[in-house]
């Protein structure tokens, strides 16, 4: 039996494998548990695919992927200064990488806070990889690495490393703000 393991979601290749009868007498139907939108999009958003070779040998081939942004924009270093240090609201920055799985395990709970703070805050993010001079400039050693700043300095007690619950990232954020009186 072939499986894909992707965040928590076990898929069975279902060709290779015979489907599950129930055992009981009265039920002689095929049990078929479908997956739940949360798996689906798990699976859709990892794109992670296994390729199957001559000789049994299975080799796992990545597909292309970028930091996906629908409501926070993602900048580089020749934006930072006009979008970050220049900005006249407080500016949560989120360091991430492709290829970080705490990255992306939080980013829809980072899409909601967009959303939900878009009246106070801007948040933007820049990838680890293809920026590193700010990663050097700003001592980023852990993903997801967040930094506020605010009239273009960074705000004391701000960092913070590694992945959180939506409900803490909230608590932090309203920390954040109360800290630099925004209402």
């Amino acid at each position: 039996m072939d499986s894909i393991v992707s965040s928590s979601t076990v898929l069975i290749r279902s060709y290779l494998t015979p489907p599950v009868r129930s055992h009981s007498p009265a039920a002689s139907s095929v049990s078929v548990k479908p997956l739940s939108s949360v798996q689906v999009t798990s699976v859709a958003a990892n794109r992670q695919l296994l390729s199957f070779r001559s000789g049994g040998r299975r080799t796992r081939k990545l597909t292309s992927s970028a930091i996906r942004c629908g409501g926070i924009k993602e900048i580089g270093e020749s934006e930072f200064s006009s979008t970050v240090l220049e900005s006249e609201r407080p500016v949560l920055v989120e360091f991430v990488a492709t290829w970080c799985g705490p990255c992306k395990l939080i980013y829809p709970a980072m899409e909601a806070l967009s959303q939900e703070y878009d009246d106070k805050l801007t948040i933007v993010k820049i990838d680890h990889d293809a920026n590193p001079k700010l990663i050097a400039d700003y001592k980023v050693y852990g993903l997801p690495h967040f930094i506020l700043f605010k009239d273009g300095k960074e705000v004391p007690g701000s960092r913070r490393e590694g992945a959180i619950t939506k409900a803490k990232l909230k608590e932090y954020i309203d920390g954040l703000l109360s800290s630099i009186s925004v209402a």
